[in-house]
């Protein structure tokens, strides 16, 4: 039998509350975020997982990105500490930027690492390799990334990253070795069986939205699986998976759990298109960078207001 989510409102998330810096905090007891993300052809997915993770309220990001995309990167968020990694001809990740990446990770208090990056072979291997010697920080592991399971996927799931991955419907199908169709039609089952295998929290995209800690189902707990209901059409648009990793990064930063990060996450970035779609008279037309700028707001307002 599979379990009841717990449904995400405002009110549920009342009784959740996020992690809150102290006055006295700097930006490093804000939380430290990680974003390996961006391409030369695609360097506006690392700007947009970047900011998100800002406007969630973590205090100090690093951006790892290509070479060809760095100065792009660079210039789109001046809050951001740039660092160029080697890229492959063809524009993706090389396999000698693993030991930038290992010592910019040693520093950070949670990671995104997928967004905007190119697929290859040699990226798959080099980031399994990373993932899996990753000491116990939060990792939303997205896009791209996902290709690290092909290469050694039990290497990486046995290794100490609290991992949350955010696969689209054909992502997860790959993963899991079934059809799209299987997907769209299983969502929670499915889920379910991918956050088991790779121990981790996942998050099933959709128009329900599922949210599973795969970590909590293996003690046998009850309260592992949320459903999120928020949310239009409007998200279904070029960039907006991009704004969720970051969003979820950032909260991990700040010290929320993975499952609480993923679940918060969720509701701030449906709940922002909710939002843009009132104000603009439909569900239809908003931009992923629009997203961004309703988040403070939407995290504040979302544990306030009735549900």
């Amino acid at each position: 039998m599979l379990p009841t989510p717990i449904a995400i409102t405002p009110a549920q998330l009342r009784r959740w509350p996020l992690p809150q810096p102290s006055h006295e905090g700097d930006k490093d007891a804000r939380g430290r975020i990680l974003v390996v993300a961006g391409a030369g052809e695609m360097p506006g997915a690392a700007l947009l997982s970047a900011v998100a993770a800002l406007r969630a309220g973590a205090g100090k990001l690093q951006v790892a990105t290509c070479t060809s995309a760095a100065p792009l990167v660079a210039a789109a968020v001046p809050e951001a500490r740039v660092v160029a990694l080697p890229e492959t001809r063809g524009g993706a990740l090389a396999t000698a930027a693993r030991e930038r990446l290992t010592v910019m990770a040693s520093h950070a208090d949670a990671i995104v690492v997928g967004p905007g990056l190119l697929e290859s072979t040699t990226t798959a291997r080099m980031l399994a390799a990373w993932l899996a010697q990753l000491h116990a920080v939060p990792v939303v592991i997205d896009a791209a990334a996902l290709c690290a399971f092909d290469d050694d996927g039990d290497r990486v799931a046995a290794g100490e990253a609290l991992r949350i991955i955010t696969p689209h419907a054909g992502e997860a199908a790959r993963l899991l070795g079934c059809g799209r169709d299987e997907i769209v039609a299983r969502p929670l089952e499915l889920g379910i069986e991918m956050a088991r295998r790779f121990d981790a929290v996942c998050v099933m995209k959709g128009a329900t939205s599922y949210i599973i800690d795969g970590p909590t189902l293996g003690r046998g707990e009850r309260e592992a699986v949320a459903s999120n209901d928020y949310g239009n059409v409007g998200l279904a648009t070029s960039g907006s998976g991009d704004t969720l990793s970051g969003i979820i990064g950032g909260l991990a930063a700040r010290g929320a759990t993975p499952f609480q990060a993923a679940a918060w996450g969720v509701y701030l970035h449906a709940a922002a298109g909710d939002a843009l779609a009132e104000r603009q008279g439909g569900p239809l037309g908003f931009l992923a960078r629009e997203l961004l700028d309703e988040v403070p707001r939407l995290m504040q307002a979302g544990a306030t207001r009735g549900s």
